[in-house]
């Protein structure tokens, strides 16, 4: 999984926090949700600005950061 083309950050957006590109949902939020016990299905339900590949790029960014 290249998370690179799914993640990025800019100072102007969440204070720079890494967020999935084209949103402002942050991989912080998602992991949050993770840690909760919400399934990729859940996430993608309720926030249908993601796209299947957000989730598991920010768990990916989040392991190798």
């Amino acid at each position: 999984m290249d998370w690179k083309a799914h993640i990025g950050s800019d100072p102007t957006v969440l204070l720079g926090k890494p967020v999935v590109k084209g949103t402002r949902i942050s991989v912080e939020f998602l992991l949050d949700l993770t840690a909760e016990g919400w399934s990729r299905n859940q996430i993608l339900s309720n926030y249908p600005s993601l796209t299947a590949a957000s989730p598991p790029a920010a768990l990916a960014r989040h392991h190798l950061v």
